[in-house]
């Protein structure tokens, strides 16, 4: 039975989840489990493993899956508290890198300005269009992240070449720059060889035996593992040359490469033989009988190594390295006794395959199945390779595929030594040596008991500064009868000479090099910067690959990267080729943010609806509602209900039922507040005798509306339309309204909307959902006025009562200045600035400054909140309302910190999590807004300029404060909450900004 959790928006590292995942299959009542991130490639291995349940499909890129197959129907009781333990771990291990991590780019730029290297360990999948960004700013890319499309390979180092850059891989494992170790990398003494090399494990042995013969390594430049391909063309290699040949430390140059296409070759080869330089090169496969010119070509990485350390200490080079090697005193094997490699090191395990391939004269190197040898019984297994590690960790950090290998050859009676590589350093296992070493024994063990010679023979890779130790390592291998010997090469003589078989080496001559020499490219300053500094790095993806450059000197910034626009492939392609407008874009959305920054909003009167919006005096009955288009019969009960509810206000008809008839009949249509320059709360039904407050932006006179605040209890706004919301409606229109209109009148220049603003603000009001401050402002504001006017005292005093005892008489004001503000900021506007932010109970809407009055729609959220005693979620009606104005201008929800006092109330929990929700909402705006401050934000100005872009890259949409409606009409408010908006309708948004750009992508 397969169960499954999904743990939304809990992005992991892919490696850590590798490893949890072994930890849950250890559960003794787990057939299989795979906990992994909801990517496309992952869920195509869901589907190959038969673990895709529908709520994996439906998971996002950014979201845990995790998927058991048992058959205990409590087995996921048992496994959430093994994986939040965990998790947990991971957390409090690196605590102190997590709480400085940058979640993008811009902050981890700004945290590290003067980084000149990008590190990533990312899911291939979206590792091109990160690696794109760094280099566009400026960075070299070290590309552990594996799985890029050679196509993209080359683009990137195209670019990186143009830009003057290093593009190092992608599935570049290891490398040195500035004897700083990086991503599976040994500790290595500082020296005067330079290294590049298309192969990480065989940087790795060739290093590692330099440090033990005395020699030390300043540069180790890992190129990735296709760089000498015929598509790629040798750029990183011929790149990292040039750069080596300039650097005065560097005294030899040694060239490492698995198998290079021959044309690409050769260009190497001519590079190598035209700078100054001696160069000792191995091309992994290649049985070279002579160095040429200044080029001396070894065989075995053990003999790149050795020519290596001679030439960095002007030592004259040998003719041959071939070291004889002592033979333990064992039985020997019978002739029918075969040989397995099962390697963690793919160079490591070519080499093995070349050189028994050599001495028994098999068919040759393969690249099948993660087979590089399998002739005759002899196979050689690259246990790294991706048939082994996609979903699954990779053999050196994971011991789980060796010890199955080890115990499936072990138990064949033809197998006589199983070859072994132990890969120590940061990043790898951090003790391989004691996770192998129970399986050997106990399959030693039971050769022993059958009478069945079964020898292990191991190599290890490392040196005695690394974190395991190698000597550390040698010896615990060899007190357990392993057969240790100091290099793979040896290690593959020692395995041949059980069986009786011994290997040579021929001497080499030097021989003149036939062919024509070049004029050394010249070097750039951006890579000669990095390799003569020591390397500040933004480290995106795994956190652990911080430790090593830490500590040796280096700086880092840990960026915590989770894929942009939730992995949506075709949001990141138009995200991409937005960056090449940037400047453009960012200039225009200055435009509309100054313009927001600078509104002069003011309260100038309040009047009947149909004297300021014509639309109202026309001879069709027109009705105006909140949000996006919407026709009756898609309307919610609520906003259905105040329909009722104005119908009867205006007199057209009596009751419900003769509302109904007249829709029937087409008697009354329905305009969005928004297209008529007003806004309106909840239902936002409007008609012609309402009043309305009139707000004036006197930056450029435009005008904005929105009807006044009923109050509390049963009111229009939430749905209903009894006797008794009639009655207030009355009241509003013939006493509030005209009170209101002849008391601003009086007034020298109406309110000045901002600076009440700005002092409500400090005051604890976020203007959606807690307008206790600037109401009560706003009446110390009109209160002498209204003295003035002469009216009955009654009246004045229900008036005077009624704003006294109206706590959220001020949103309405609030609205009306919003709309104000955006509608100056939309005209002749361009830019991905958000403008409009309503919804209409079943379309949310987003209109932006670029498109001016397109809407671009998706299904609106339920609201999450607090319920009135009697009501649960299953009541309330999905959002709606045009007082998202609000968080358009950014407040609301989008000042969550002002207002401490409401957090509860809306859901939010407390003061730290308000304060958390106004920081995220920060990153997806372009500025503060000076003018309205917040003393609990320090200061800052509240957020200013949502911006579609980055609502779309972090996957962040805008959080609104807002009421919950009864879903069915009548029954009114039930309760107060937050809603997130919809990220397709900012998905929506861009796609039709890059269109007005020319830029369609698939």
């Amino acid at each position: 039975m397969l169960n499954t959790v999904i743990l939304k928006n809990n992005y992991q590292d892919s490696i850590n989840l590798m490893l949890l995942t072994n930890q849950i299959n250890a559960l003794s009542a787990v057939k299989m489990s795979q906990l992994m991130m909801g990517t496309d490639a992952n869920k195509d291995i869901l589907l190959n493993t038969a673990l895709l349940t529908d709520e994996a499909k439906a998971a996002s890129p950014n979201d845990l899956m995790i998927v058991v197959d048992s058959d205990e129907p409590t087995i996921i009781d048992q496994v959430l508290p093994e994986v939040d333990k965990f998790l947990s771990d991971l957390s409090s291990k690196g605590a102190d890198e997590k709480d400085h991590a940058s979640t993008s780019w811009k902050e981890a730029l700004e945290e590290l300005p003067d980084a000149n290297m990008a590190l990533f360990s990312i899911p291939g999948e979206y590792g091109a269009a990160e690696m794109e960004t760094a280099l566009k700013n400026g960075l070299h890319v070290f590309s552990f992240t594996d799985n890029i499309p050679v196509e993209d390979e080359v683009k990137l180092k195209k670019l990186a070449h143009e830009k003057g850059l290093l593009m190092m891989g992608p599935d570049c494992g290891t490398g040195i720059i500035s004897s700083i170790p990086i991503a599976f990398t040994n500790v290595i003494t500082p020296g005067n060889i330079g290294v590049v090399g298309a192969s990480g494990t065989g940087i790795q042995e060739v290093t590692t035996i330099i440090d033990r013969l005395g020699g030390g390594v300043v540069h180790a430049i890992g190129t990735g593992g296709r760089d000498l391909s015929d598509k790629v063309g040798a750029v990183t290699m011929k790149d990292a040359i040039v750069a080596l040949e300039n650097h005065e430390p560097t005294d030899v140059i040694c060239v490492i490469s698995k198998p290079p296409a021959k044309e690409v070759r050769d260009e190497v080869v001519q590079l190598l033989q035209s700078i100054s330089k001696p160069v000792v090169a191995i091309f992994l496969g290649e049985k070279p009988t002579a160095h040429e010119g200044k080029v001396y070509l070894a065989h075995t990485l053990e003999e790149t190594a050795q020519i290596a350390v001679d030439l960095a200490n002007d030592t004259a080079i040998k003719a041959n390295y071939f070291e004889e090697i002592e033979m333990p005193k064992v039985r020997a094997l019978s002739e029918e006794k075969v040989i397995t490699g099962l390697y963690s090191g793919g160079t490591l395990a070519a080499e093995a395959g070349m050189l028994i391939s050599e001495a028994l004269g098999l068919d040759g190197l393969v690249k099948k199945e993660g087979y590089v040898l399998k002739s005759h019984g002899y196979d050689v297994i690259d246990l790294g390779d991706d048939i082994y590690t996609q979903g699954k960790p990779h053999p050196m950090i994971d011991p789980e595929v060796r010890i199955k290998k080890i115990r499936e050859y072990a138990e064949d009676q033809k197998t006589g030594v199983i070859l072994l590589d132990f890969v120590l350093g940061y990043g790898a296992h951090e003790d391989m040596v004691g996770a192998l070493l129970p399986v050997i024994k106990e399959e030693q063990a039971k050769a022993a008991a059958n009478g069945r010679e079964l020898y292990f023979v191991a190599t290890v890779v490392g040196t005695n500064n690394d974190p395991q130790n190698y000597a550390q390592a040698v010896n615990q291998l060899k007190e357990n009868n392993v057969l240790v010997a100091p290099s793979n090469a040896k290690a593959v003589r020692l395995a041949l000479g059980l069986k009786g078989i011994s290997l040579s080496e021929a001497e080499k001559a030097v021989v003149s090099y036939q062919g024509e020499t070049i004029t050394v490219p010249a070097v750039s300053e951006k890579v000669m910067e990095l390799l003569n500094t020591k390397p500040r790095i933004i480290n995106v993806g795994l956190q652990s690959f911080n430790e090593s450059i830490q500590k040796f000197d280096g700086k880092s910034e840990q960026f915590n990267w989770k894929p942009r626009a939730n992995g949506n492939k075709k949001m990141i392609k138009i995200l991409n080729a937005l960056e090449d407008h940037a400047e453009e874009i960012d200039r225009e959305n200055q435009k509309v943010i100054e313009k927001i920054k600078n509104a002069q909003p003011f309260l100038t009167d309040v009047v009947l609806a149909k004297t300021v919006i014509p639309e109202l005096n026309e001879s069709q009955k027109t009705i105006l509602h909140a949000g996006p288009p919407i026709e009756w019969q898609a309307m919610t009960g609520p906003m259905k209900g105040a329909v009722v509810g104005a119908a009867i206000f205006e007199g057209w008809a009596a009751n419900e039922a003769e509302v109904s008839q007249m829709i029937k009949n087409n008697e009354i249509r329905f305009i969005p507040c928004h297209h008529v320059n007003a806004v309106g709360p909840m239902g936002g039904i409007t008609s012609a005798n309402m009043p309305v407050f009139v707000v004036e932006n006197r930056l450029d006179g435009t005008r904005g509306y929105c009807t006044m605040n009923e109050g509390i209890g049963k009111v229009l706004r939430f749905g209903a339309f009894s006797e008794e919301v009639i009655t207030r409606l009355n009241w509003l229109r013939d006493v509030l309204g005209p009170t209101l209109s002849k008391a601003l009148n009086k007034s020298e220049d109406g309110i000045n909307l901002s600076v009440l603003i700005a002092r409500s603000i400090t005051m604890g009001d976020e203007f959606h959902q807690r307008n206790f401050a600037a109401s009560l402002n706003f009446l110390r504001e009109i209160a002498p006025y209204i003295i003035l006017v002469d009216m009955d005292v009654q009246d004045r005093f229900d008036v005077m009562k009624f704003l006294a005892d109206t706590d959220q008489f001020f949103l309405n004001i609030m609205m009306a200045a919003g709309k104000t503000i955006v509608d100056t900021a939309r005209k002749e506007a361009k830019g991905t600035i958000v403008t409009t932010l309503a919804r209409n109970g079943v379309d949310f809407g987003v209109r932006i400054a670029e498109t001016n009055d397109e809407w671009f729609t998706a299904p609106v959220n339920l609201p999450k909140g607090l319920y009135f005693t009697g009501f649960t979620e299953e009541d309330g009606n999905p959002d709606m309302g045009d007082s998202a104005i609000t968080e358009t201008v950014g407040v609301g929800g989008m000042a969550m910190v002002a207002a401490p006092g409401v957090t509860r109330f809306v859901g939010a929990g407390g003061f730290q999590d308000a304060l958390e929700t106004s920081n995220e909402m920060a990153k997806i705006s372009d500025t503060h807004n000076p003018t309205w401050t917040i003393p609990t934000w320090d200061f800052q100005g509240t957020c200013l300029g949502i911006d579609i872009r980055k609502v779309v890259e972090t996957g962040i949409t805008p959080v609104i404060n807002t009421g919950i409606a009864h879903k069915d009409a009548g029954v009114g408010q039930i309760g107060a909450g937050t809603v997130r908006a919809p990220l397709a309708c900012f998905e929506k948004a861009l796609e039709a900004y890059a269109k007005e750009l020319g830029i369609t992508v698939d």
